[in-house]
């Protein structure tokens, strides 16, 4: 698998204090696409990896906001009108980076599953350092719906104080299931097909034949 350079910019740290404005919607940037379509790529043997490399029902424990499925992000549009998908994005991607540091973190050194793991990071660090990039800086100085900054503080907290009935236990599969899941509902003209419009978001979508086409080894 071919390395990619890591990005110089993260998502942390970017929810100080903020002015309180409206953000217009916006279409993904074509710059996004190529990073975006390089991690799918990477995604696409996460069946191999996530799946035929551990035990059978093996789980690792993770905030129960990183179980961050397509049912969650309805969730929030029906909350919050007029919902941003920038907002959304911004989640995804914070979720996401706790999502990989912890399937990381329960891999020994030689572990088959962790050179795979370990360039998947780097492939996400580098559309995080992209995304950021695509937008001016006062988009992150919005600030977000409440319901949003509710889970995001949820996500931020040392996790010594997070009580124990905020963790779930699921498999290293599955949460990159997830991943891909939301990543084409969140960013979905960077995935779009050249036959009919899809719906990404669509559970039933998932559920389909259809979705060989985007994990040809799930």
């Amino acid at each position: 698998m071919v390395q990619l350079s890591t990005s110089v910019c993260l998502l942390g740290g970017l929810l100080g204090l903020f002015l309180l404005a409206p953000v217009q919607m916006a279409p993904t940037p074509a710059s996004m696409c190529t990073p975006l379509k390089t991690l799918n790529d990477s995604l696409s043997h996460r069946r191999r990896y996530m799946k035929h490399n551990f035990p059978i029902n093996y789980t690792i424990r993770v905030h129960q906001h990183e179980v961050f499925k397509l049912s969650n992000i309805s969730r929030m549009r029906l909350q919050v009108e007029g919902l941003d998908e920038l907002v959304l994005q911004r989640l995804w991607f914070q979720v996401n980076q706790g999502v990989l540091k912890k399937i990381l973190r329960v891999m020994p050194e030689r572990h088959p599953s962790r050179p795979y793991t370990a360039e998947l990071e780097i492939r996400f660090r580098d559309a995080e350092g992209v995304f950021v990039h695509s937008h001016p800086a006062e988009v992150f100085q919005q600030e977000l719906p409440e319901v949003i900054q509710d889970t995001w503080d949820h996500l931020t907290e040392e996790p010594d104080r997070v009580p124990e009935s905020r963790w779930r236990y699921a498999s290293p599969k599955s949460l990159l299931d997830n991943f891909c899941h939301t990543m084409h509902c969140l960013f979905s003209e960077c995935f779009a097909s050249k036959e009919a419009q899809q719906d990404y978001c669509s559970v039933s979508y998932w559920r389909k034949g259809r979705k060989k086409d985007l994990e040809p080894e799930s």
